[in-house]
């Protein structure tokens, strides 16, 4: 077996072996998922990983394995399969390519303008296609992180700078923005808290999202949000000065699943008649249970349903989720980090991303990546979609790097 649990046959390990050179390529400078692709390392090691998948497949037909052989290569097989089809994909895409620039360096020298304009837009389509199965293929290489499909809690905070009403009033913006956004990804968006100011703004408010991969999309929104406008009305509105404020966004995954193992022999079980109304069911039958868990002295009680199996079941959830909730209270300091880190001190030099509405334009700073047009950010949709899934794109490329680096030290 290899580290990672993957079944390796002993001839595969010397084609794995390469080495990465990444000192001298800083990844403050990537630019798309094209430019790692391009990286001799990454292509050595996709080789690495078509040549393992061809011989893990040859392998598989042997009739000499036993079973554990043959659960850990087909295992394996199918850990390699989509990323050596990502990979033929890529190299055909790339061939293509390369076929329309020798065309497009034959019909310039022939001055056929006319064609030339047709290649050279095949080659742009080509080119947004190349960058989108680089991206579907890294996202194959890099092992997915905990709680990306989780629905999460959202949370937002107006910032203690001066000039109050500015971020009251922006950070109603963003919420609604969020909310908008929630509902362009068609996700559910349930307002848990929402505190408004006086003036028409909001203090605090916060909401449960829940959808496909929503904790995905959101968790890079998390930080100090800065604004940048001329307020609408007083003495600064008639000078056009220019007011800055801050307000702050907490994302929180909220994990649906509660998979706690109980043991049978830790439970005390107790039958009992249901209270209250009911009729005459309630009065001659034991429905109701009471679980007891006997380790944590932890109690549920159940009396909904006329059958006491269905109470018991809906007991034992109930129970599952109170142990599970013991277990993540555990983990509950990390979480606290993490607000804090994502909460800060609210200053402005912690800020993420600033909002300039007087030169309409949003930048984040963590990706040096400006939009124009706030409007269209704020309105939630297709604008903050391309700014998030610039994120996501950044982020993938950090964390294959990552990976490769540390395979290396491996």
């Amino acid at each position: 077996l290899h580290n990672h649990g993957f079944w390796r046959p002993k001839p595969l390990l010397d084609t794995a072996r390469f080495t990465l050179s990444f000192n001298s390529w800083h990844r403050k400078n990537h630019q798309d998922s094209q430019a790692l692709w391009k990286h001799e390392a990454v292509q050595k090691y996709l080789e690495a990983l078509s040549k393992e998948y061809q011989q893990v497949s040859h392998q598989l037909s042997a009739d000499s394995l036993n079973d554990f052989e043959q659960r850990a290569l087909r295992r394996r097989c199918a850990d390699l399969s989509p990323i050596a089809a990502a990979f033929q994909e890529i190299k055909e895409a790339e061939r293509e390519v390369q076929e329309l620039e020798a065309m497009c360096t034959e019909l310039d020298s022939r001055d056929e303008k006319q064609l030339l304009e047709l290649a050279l837009e095949e080659k742009e389509s080509l080119d947004k296609k190349m960058n989108m199965l680089c991206r579907k293929l890294f996202q194959f290489l890099v092992p997915k992180e905990k709680y990306d499909r989780s629905p999460v809690i959202l949370e937002v905070t107006a910032g203690r700078t001066t000039g109050g009403d500015i971020c009251q009033q922006f950070t109603k913006e963003m919420f609604e923005m969020y909310q908008s956004y929630a509902e362009y990804k068609r996700w559910t968006f349930d307002i848990v808290n929402y505190t408004p100011a006086e003036i028409g703004g909001l203090h605090h408010a916060a909401a449960h999202i829940s959808g496909e991969n929503v904790y995905r999309h959101l968790k890079y929104e998390g930080g100090t949000h800065r604004v940048q406008r001329i307020p609408e009305t007083g003495l600064s509105s008639r000078m056009q000065r220019i007011h800055t404020g801050t307000m702050s966004v907490i994302v929180l995954p909220q994990p649906e699943e509660v998979d706690v193992k109980v043991d049978p022999k830790d439970l005390r079980i107790d039958t009992f008649r249901a209270r209250g109304a009911g009729g005459q069911h309630v009065n001659k039958t034991d429905s109701a249970v009471r679980i007891v868990h006997l380790p944590t002295g932890l109690a549920v009680e159940c009396q909904q349903e006329r059958s006491q199996q269905l109470n018991k079941e809906v007991a034992l959830r109930t129970l599952r989720a109170k142990l599970y909730q013991q277990l993540i209270e555990k983990q509950l300091s990390q979480e606290q980090s993490a607000r804090k880190l994502q909460l800060g001190t609210r200053a402005q030099s912690e800020r993420i991303r600033t909002y300039n509405f007087t030169q309409d334009r949003v930048t984040d700073h963590r990706i040096s990546y400006d939009a124009r047009n706030i409007k269209e950010i704020l309105s939630g949709k297709e604008a903050l979609d391309k700014l998030i899934n610039r994120l996501l794109e950044f982020a993938e490329i950090e964390a294959v790097t990552q990976y490769l680096e540390n395979l290396q030290a491996l």
